[in-house]
């Protein structure tokens, strides 16, 4: 194998302008020459991030995930109210999510590598709602529940949301829907 080089100023511009159009627009109708021409670079520049269109979406929905991620965790660091963690977390997530167009989505779920991308995050979103209802119970904030429990019922929705379940039945976003999922929880828990 060889070294994984950083990318340069100009892959990390291309990868903004992908993350972008394909937020907006999708990416599964895109062809590698279409994407270098709303780009206006060289197919070239895109090979040089990816050796084929599937691995360059997968790429940027993991990048586009990955960077969420790392917004919402910058969002609740220092909160210390269980309560409000949870309530900011879930607002960071469908703030996030909002930003990504209902063909993006679609996109996503009918794109098993992409969807499997999605899927890791959903789960650790569980994970992370987990601690945060167990720090809650400890700190006296919300009420006796088994958080497992609660964070597993939790997983189950974020998986209806993740799987486009919840929009198909209701035709709500899944920024709506995480929206939802934070009132839930916290009127659920809260003493």
């Amino acid at each position: 194998m060889r070294p994984s080089r950083s990318p340069t100023r100009r892959q990390l511009a291309v990868l903004d302008e992908l993350e972008e159009l394909f937020l907006a627009e999708g990416f599964v109708s895109f062809t590698l020459d279409d994407l270098a021409a709303r780009l206006r670079c060289s197919k070239t520049t895109l090979y040089a991030l990816a050796p084929s269109k599937e691995q360059l979406a997968v790429k940027v929905v993991a990048r586009f995930f990955k960077g969420a991620a790392e917004r919402i965790e910058q969002r609740i660091a220092g909160i210390t109210d269980a309560r409000e963690t949870v309530r900011t977390y879930l607002a960071g997530v469908a703030a996030e999510l909002d930003r990504a167009s209902p063909v993006f989505m679609a996109d996503v779920a009918s794109f098993e590598p992409a969807r499997a991308v999605y899927e890791l995050n959903s789960e650790a979103a569980a994970s992370r709602i987990r601690r945060f209802i167990a720090d809650g119970v400890r700190q006296g904030v919300f009420r006796e529940v088994h958080a497992g429990l609660i964070a597993e019922l939790a997983a189950v929705l974020i998986e209806s949301i993740q799987t486009g379940a919840v929009r198909t039945r209701t035709g709500v976003s899944d920024a709506e829907a995480f929206t939802a999922l934070g009132e839930l929880l916290l009127d659920g828990v809260t003493q």
